[in-house]
C-alpha cells in the first residue's frame, strides 16, 4: 500500500474515531437534534408567515451549534420522523413547541467541555428564542 493511502486511511479512522466518540459522550444533544428536525418538520408544514420563517432559522441556528460542537449524527434537515399531518395548525405548532422544549433539556445538560459550553449556551438561545416567537403565535389565535 503506497503511503498516500495509508495516510488517508490513518486520517479516515481517527475522524471516524471522534465522531464515534462524540455520539457515545453526547447521546442528549443527538436526542436534541433528533427533536429540533421534528420541530421543525411541524413548523414548515404549516404557514405562519414571517414569525413561523424566524422560527425554523432559530431552529436552524441551534442545529448549527450543536452540529458545531461535533455532535453530528450526519443526517439532513428532512430526515425526522413522520409528521402527523391530521392534526390542525394550532395542534401542529404545539406539538412543536413540546420538542422544543424536551430540546432545550437535552442540550442544558452539565457540559464540561468547556469550547461545547459556549456552544451549548448559544444553541440554548437560539432554541429559547424560537419558543418565545412559537409561544407568541400560538398566543395569537
Amino acid at each position: 500500500m503506497n503511503n498516500i493511502l495509508k495516510s488517508l486511511l490513518l486520517v479516515f479512522a481517527f475522524g471516524l474515531a471522534a465522531s464515534l466518540t462524540a455520539r457515545a459522550d453526547h447521546p442528549s444533544y443527538l436526542h436534541a437534534l433528533s427533536d429540533l428536525r421534528l420541530a421543525r418538520a411541524y413548523v414548515a408544514y404549516g404557514d405562519a408567515g414571517p414569525q413561523g420563517g424566524y422560527v425554523i432559522q432559530e431552529i436552524d441556528r441551534a442545529i448549527g451549534e450543536i452540529k458545531a460542537a461535533a455532535i453530528d449524527d450526519g443526517k439532513n434537515l428532512d430526515d425526522h420522523l413522520p409528521i402527523d399531518a391530521n392534526i390542525d395548525f394550532h395542534g401542529r405548532f404545539h406539538r412543536a413547541l413540546d420538542l422544543l422544549n424536551h430540546a432545550h433539556g437535552d442540550v442544558n445538560e452539565d457540559e464540561d467541555n468547556g469550547y461545547a459550553q459556549g456552544l451549548k449556551h448559544r444553541a440554548l438561545e437560539h432554541i429559547d428564542r424560537a419558543r418565545h416567537t412559537l409561544r407568541d403565535i400560538i398566543a395569537g389565535w
